[in-house]
């Protein structure tokens, strides 16, 4: 890979074509967005000029601008995607254009490479996973057109041993020998792409196609052949993202998600590629990649500086799909492709924590959307990623100038808030301005939510999927209520995350907390209790100086004074099957399962595989690594060929050795165990001293 993409231009132009159309579509959306925001602007300037604009008004004024701007782009992608929901597909989405060339029916089907990269991750769910997307994709036919790999950067020695396990079992039971492969990578060298990159330079060239999927992704197999099918009919197209639809959580804040993301989230998709079209965006997952453009183009260097801004490029999806498209090459989200899933944190705390991890990477975009040779489109991408997350923060912001304005309005003989009215009391010359304002906010903010229950009228099957229409209403009404709690603790957690990345805290990239647990008191103490207490200081500040103005701000405060409970009870297991049995928050995917999603339940379900039991002389996976005779064989052969270790390794090795002879396992750490595993000559040398020094343990 190229390591100086900022700088160089593409030799390779691929035409791409550019139609009036194109450019109305985006006049519009982008004028729509425009004169919204001027409108709602112009009426905060007639009521705030009237004595001349303060600091304080001139800084609402700023921050209002910005932030209803935010909303206004939401809101109308989601308004475009409900009229082309509501009229029938898309006629230029990437499934309805005509292909560029004619299919030769001749041509043998381009071989895929299906990659599941992975670190640290729950192995018993990784294997079930793509074990069903193997049994879907043989049900289409073309399971040969398709070798699968997984891509590991475990460093776990106990979890890079049980993956091995698993690898070789489920090849047996596939009878998969040369089409399921596994490798775990000496060094986890600049993370997921460069896990990406390691596989594109040692064994892209045996493949046109590589679709990337996530360690909880599934795809159904008739999707995986519709996604190669368009890439073989459009040359100039590099990368199609396809929607993945949260599934298979059970407790009550995952289930709550999976509802929202699965009724709202096809008609934002639907807006997204309305005005984006060809220049779309990657979300790292659940995709479909042109091999060779990738290996061109995406090379990713480091940035300069030092972390959080500077290093490694840590979001390197949206980098990757602007250069991409900086070389010319389309990139298409396929909104209406079916068949693709993921699965989501469990609780709220697992959500803000992948949020944490995902801020860094978003905000470095900053600099990414100013650098040469990006068109506008990809960096409104990058702007858009940093606003995902810069919005909480002048959100907060926002609300204590507000907070502050009001009380100085209370002070002067101008009262905007008095008596026990929950909405401010504006002028009389005003008051239509500023009622106009804020219910044109709030009409942005929750008619997705009305405009995405109403599509549900057009289709029964559909409307019976979601519950039918009282339990989808009823369900839509409580997520509200829920979204609402919720958004000032998210608030307060992102903004605590771009502070900290301010300050140049740099945040890693630890493996995520993926299966269903419960949140105790503990726990939610700890993560919310600062909340709680900003919640309660500020209330009583504002219902002490500005008593009006504590009504008017009563939401915030009642998501921030119940963050301890509500995260605890939204992540109950028995109240999310709970809502199951009230007919609340169903999915089409819960109503009608597809085969995919009910083949990975029973997987998971199956009693254990074939794997050597772990018994008491072998309390690990390290430790039967190094005993059992089979494990010891397999993990020696996937070891990958390594210069013979110098005369500092071999004693630092050496010493490690002695360190478990004569202390035992739990003396070492496990990255001196994965040094112990990693060097095969030590490995077989430990393999023997177990086997002369203690007979017993042949049993095992």
């Amino acid at each position: 890979m190229k390591p100086d993409f900022f700088w160089k231009k593409s030799m390779m132009q691929p035409s791409q074509p550019s139609t009036l159309g194109y450019t109305l579509r985006r006049m519009v959306f982008f004028t729509l967005v425009a004169l919204t925001s001027l409108i709602a602007l112009g009426l905060m300037v007639s009521v705030f000029q009237t004595n001349g604009l303060s600091p304080m008004e001139l800084l609402l004024l700023a921050l209002y601008t910005i932030l209803f701007s935010w909303i206004c782009v939401s809101f109308w992608t989601a308004f475009m995607g409900f009229w082309v929901i509501l009229f029938g597909r898309d006629r230029w989405a990437i499934s309805r254009q005509p292909p560029d060339t004619a299919p030769d029916p001749a041509v043998v089907s381009p071989r895929t490479a299906i990659l599941m990269p992975i670190y640290n991750e729950d192995s018993e769910r990784v294997f079930a996973g793509l074990r069903a997307i193997h049994q879907s994709l043989a049900t289409t036919g073309q399971l040969d057109d398709f070798h699968f790999f997984i891509l590991s950067d475990t460093r776990d020695p106990d979890v890079w041993v049980e993956e091995e396990l698993r690898w070789q079992d489920l090849v047996r039971a596939l009878d998969g020998k040369g089409r399921i492969f596994y490798r775990n990578r000496p060094e986890n060298t600049s993370r997921k792409s460069g896990n990406l990159e390691d596989f594109c330079t040692r064994w892209g060239n045996q493949y046109r196609y590589m679709i990337v999927l996530d360690a909880d992704s599934i795809m159904q197999g008739e999707t995986l052949v519709e996604m190669v099918r368009l890439m073989e009919l459009h040359p100039r197209v590099a990368l199609i993202q396809t929607p993945p639809v949260p599934v298979n959580r059970t407790s009550l804040f995952a289930r709550i998600l999976q509802f929202a993301s699965s009724l709202y989230g096809r008609m934002f998709t639907a807006g997204l590629n309305y005005w984006q079209l060809g220049e779309s965006n990657y979300w790292g997952h659940n995709a479909i990649i042109r091999i060779q453009p990738f290996l061109d183009h995406c090379g990713l260097p480091k940035l300069p500086g030092r972390e959080p801004f500077g290093g490694e490029i840590l979001s390197h999806d949206f980098v990757e799909a602007a250069l991409l498209r900086r070389a010319g090459w389309e990139v298409w989200l396929a909104y209406d492709l079916e068949g693709s899933y993921e699965e989501i944190p469990p609780t709220l705390i697992d959500y803000a924590k992948r949020d944490r991890r995902w801020c860094q990477g978003n905000l470095q975009h900053l600099r990414l959307a100013f650098s040469r040779g990006f068109n506008a489109l990809s960096r409104l991408h990058f702007l858009m990623g940093v606003m995902s997350y810069a919005a909480s923060p002048l959100w907060l912001l926002f609300l204590i100038a507000t907070g502050v304005e009001a009380f100085i309005q209370t002070q002067q003989e101008q009262v905007y808030f008095f008596g026990e009215n929950w909405m401010p009391v504006w002028p009389v010359s005003f008051a239509v301005e500023m009622t106009t304002v804020l219910l044109v906010t709030l009409t942005m903010l929750f008619l997705p939510k009305l405009l995405a229950l109403l599509l549900l009228l057009k289709e029964r099957r559909l409307r019976q999927a979601y519950g039918g229409m009282p339990g989808a209403t009823l369900s839509v009404m409580l997520e509200t209520v829920f979204s609402v709690l919720t958004a000032p603790v998210l608030m307060l957690f992102q903004t605590k995350f771009v502070l900290a990345i301010l300050m140049r805290k740099a945040v890693g990239w630890p493996p995520q907390q993926r299966g269903d647990h419960q949140t105790g008191f503990a726990e939610a103490a700890m993560a919310h209790g600062g909340q709680t207490l900003l919640g309660v200081v500020a209330g009583t500040l504002s219902y002490l100086y500005v008593p009006a103005f504590f009504w008017w701000f009563t939401p915030v405060l009642l998501g921030l004074g119940l963050a301890i409970p509500v995260s605890m009870l939204s992540s109950s297991m028995a109240l999310g099957r709970g809502a199951q049995r009230l007919n609340l928050f169903m999915t089409p995917e819960e109503t009608e399962p597809p085969m995919v999603l009910r083949d990975l339940d029973r997987y998971l379900q199956d009693s254990e595989p074939t794997l050597p039991v772990l018994r008491q002389a072998t309390s690990s996976r390290f430790m039967q690594a190094l005993i059992d005779p089979y494990v010891n064989a397999l993990h020696r052969s996937l070891l990958p060929e390594r210069e013979p270790p110098g005369k500092r390794r071999r004693h630092y090795l050496e010493g490690l050795v002695q360190q478990l002879e004569e202390d035992g396992p739990d003396s070492l750490s496990p990255q001196q165990k994965r040094e112990l595993i990693a060097d095969p000559e030590t490995l077989l040398r430990l393999h023997a001293w177990f086997w002369s020094r203690t007979p017993n343990l042949v049993s095992t």
